[in-house]
């Protein structure tokens, strides 16, 4: 098979042997009894409470597989300390599928700072703690002792995000791949549902796991096949960087894994590889030595027709919490159980978000039947339901059925943006179709109302004024959330973001279209503090135009470097695999790395705060800016410390003019006269 053409894939229900569905896909013994299984095929195991609903994973891919005939049952959040838990539904036939959950476990178990998190939104009762760090590897290692002979399957976005040897922030150091510390046969990488179907049908047929080698979307160890040539990206001597196109079958090395430990220039041409192989139109196969071994890398799955995304969305969800977890919250559930999915990927490829390297960046749309389908569910069958849709969305809320104009410049292309630096001329931009969706939406019998909750793409929202003034007047509640990320052009640019002036024009057009409407709705901007390529002074000028704007940030977002992110390659490497990658000719990065600077970038975010300022005063004095510190409103931050605060406390707490004191609060919200 040369797997650098994209083939007509058979479609994704071809072969559905539809069997009665379980009420719940069974987590004991006792509900397999009920359903008069002797043994499940296939035995998911994930980090995250079970939820039988389409934003979960788990319940995706156990129902996606129940309906291609399969007896599948789920390990939930086992006691990870003994292979003991995981034998709790017998020996799989199949084999065990594996999966950290929807978040990565040490991102949903650490913060920004390396400090643990007290709670878990995708654990019964918001519980911290029932999951082991990097569960994927610790998972699969129990599967194996419990069962020897059984494949063991990765999926999700832990796997996704670690399969290639990758920088661990919370080691501090570069790993292997997922695959080879799980021990397991088999990752199945991006929304893996053409893959796991495949997967499971060829190994219930008898096939062994190193036989599936052809299948998109799968990584495995296996030797490189002596009639493929390698294309060496392993050569930073070359500037070529493996991009050589020829005829016949390819596959292009990356560095080592031994290479890439040692070697920074390395790691980050392995990061600009990977992420411009990843168009499933042109993306050739990767190889990456690890050890004695050949871990291989198949081009991303084929995305998902319409068609098959509403199979997967009609399926028979119990659309609730396993009934084993009784009256417990889950607070994810709580968060998404009045939401509705419409489309997937984004091609946007902000740097420091992992949507692209999961998802891809081509949108796989819904149909509008099928999304309706959905809410009428919602409305009918979900407990509490008022007639409000909290949102309805996807990773980017307007990128609904937009896609390049031409299919054949679509499988060519190798940006990693359609954004950035400006707006590709062949991306059609039109928001007619969500625009109808959103008014067939409202229309639904018992709806009352339909919040637009994900995040807007502005500078796509700013092409069509007729969806700003839809967006405004019948889907934003108070205030709309939305991520201008920075002010400053530097930042701006290793983040793959547009300038300030596209937040600007939104704003202006937002505001006119609010008061149009009579309604007095606000912007709450995002920022991100020490992103790679941020300078102190980049943040002083986010700073101060946060106090000019009158903007007041409550919550505050710090660079965490997620696994495989363009811009986590920037943070460990110092160096820009946006530009080519060659021995003393790579661009430099700036990166953000020792605490007390981290934790001055996050200050300057929160300038309003009285327990910053000692800090601010002190770096502003450093900067030669002395001339920021004081009480007029082109200042900073005030001369004097409040009482109880920062580092000064006992000192005599500022007065306004007129002798009122000043009040000090933090609301998130824009601060108004």
């Amino acid at each position: 098979m040369d797997t650098q053409i994209i083939a007509a894939e058979k479609p994704l229900m071809a072969q559905a042997r539809p069997r009665k569905p379980a009420p719940f896909l069974p987590m004991s013994r006792a509900e397999m009894d009920a359903l008069g299984w002797d043994a499940c095929d296939i035995v998911l195991v994930t980090g995250d409470a079970y939820v039988d609903h389409p934003s979960f994973g788990m319940a995706i891919i156990g129902r996606l597989l129940e309906a291609q005939g399969f007896r599948v049952g789920i390990i939930s959040q086992p006691d990870w300390h003994s292979a003991e838990p995981f034998k709790a539904l017998g020996k799989p036939k199949v084999f065990f599928g594996v999966t950290g959950g929807n978040m990565d476990s040490m991102v949903n178990r650490y913060t920004a700072d390396r400090r643990i998190r007290s709670d878990d939104a995708y654990t019964a009762g918001g519980e911290g703690g029932k999951r082991p760090d990097r569960c994927t590897v610790v998972y699969a290692q129990r599967c194996r002792e419990a069962y020897k002979d059984v494949a063991v399957v990765l999926g999700g976005i832990e796997a996704s995000l670690r399969r290639i040897a990758h920088y661990d922030y919370w080691s501090d150091k570069v790993r292997r791949s997922v695959l080879a510390d799980a021990k397991a046969d088999l990752l199945l990488y991006g929304n893996a549902e053409r893959a796991v179907v495949e997967v499971a049908q060829r190994l219930a047929a008898g096939e062994a796991p190193r036989a599936l080698d052809d299948i998109r979307g799968v990584a495995l160890f296996r030797k490189v096949p002596a009639d493929y040539a390698e294309l060496h990206a392993d050569d930073l001597d070359s500037a070529d960087e493996g991009a050589t196109r020829q005829k016949g079958a390819t596959v292009i090395r990356l560095p080592a894994l031994e290479q890439v430990e040692q070697d920074k220039e390395a790691y980050a041409r392995a990061s600009r590889v990977l992420h411009r192989e990843s168009n499933p139109g042109n993306a050739r196969p990767l190889v990456q030595r690890h050890g004695d071994r050949d871990l291989w890398l198949n081009p991303p799955p084929i995305p998902l027709t319409s068609e098959e995304m509403d199979a997967v969305y009609d399926l028979p969800y119990a659309r609730a919490p396993h009934p084993s977890y009784g009256e417990a919250k889950i607070p994810a559930w709580d968060m998404i159980k009045f939401s509705v999915t419409i489309m997937r990927g984004c091609f946007g490829g902000c740097t420091f978000c992992s949507i692209t390297e999961h998802e891809g960046r081509i949108i796989q749309n819904r149909s509008e039947g099928s999304i309706l389908r959905e809410i009428e569910k919602i409305r009918d069958k979900t407990p509490g339901f008022t007639g409000v849709i909290s949102d309805i969305g996807g990773p980017t809320a307007n990128m609904y059925r937009m896609a390049c104009k031409d299919p054949k410049v679509e499988a060519a292309c190798r940006r990693p943006s359609c954004v950035f630096p400006e707006i590709c001329p062949n991306l059609n931009t039109s928001h007619d179709d969500l625009i109808r969706l959103y008014r067939k939406v409202r229309e639904t019998k018992g709806i009352k109302k339909v919040m637009v909750a994900s995040g807007v793409r502005y500078d796509l929202a700013v092409e069509s004024p007729e969806y700003i003034k839809e967006l405004v007047t019948h889907h934003v509640g108070g205030y709309l959330k939305i991520a201008p990320e920075h002010t400053e052009r530097g930042p701006l640019d290793k983040m793959m973001k547009p300038g300030i002036g596209a937040y600007n024009q939104f704003k202006r057009m937002f505001d006119a279209a609010a008061e149009q409407a009579g309604k007095k709705y606000y912007l709450i901007p995002y920022f991100i503090a020490a992103h790679p390529g941020t300078t102190d002074e980049d943040m002083m000028n986010l700073a101060l135009w946060l106090k000019k704007n009158r903007y007041r940030a409550d919550q505050v977002q710090t660079f965490l470097p997620s696994p495989m992110a363009t811009a986590t390659a920037m943070y460990h490497t110092g160096v820009n695999p946006l530009r080519g990658v060659r021995r003393g000719g790579s661009d430099k990065v700036e990166a953000i790395k020792g605490l007390r600077q981290r934790r001055l970038h996050k200050a300057f975010l929160r300038y309003h705060d009285p327990d910053n300022w000692p800090v601010l005063r002190e770096a502003l004095i450093e900067m030669g800016r002395r001339d920021l510190i004081g009480s007029r409103p082109d200042q900073l931050v005030p001369a004097h410390q409040p009482p109880g605060t920062g580092k000064a406390a006992g000192t005599k707490r500022p007065l306004r003019p007129g002798g009122k004191t000043q009040r000090f609060t933090t609301k998130g919200l824009r601060v108004m006269k």
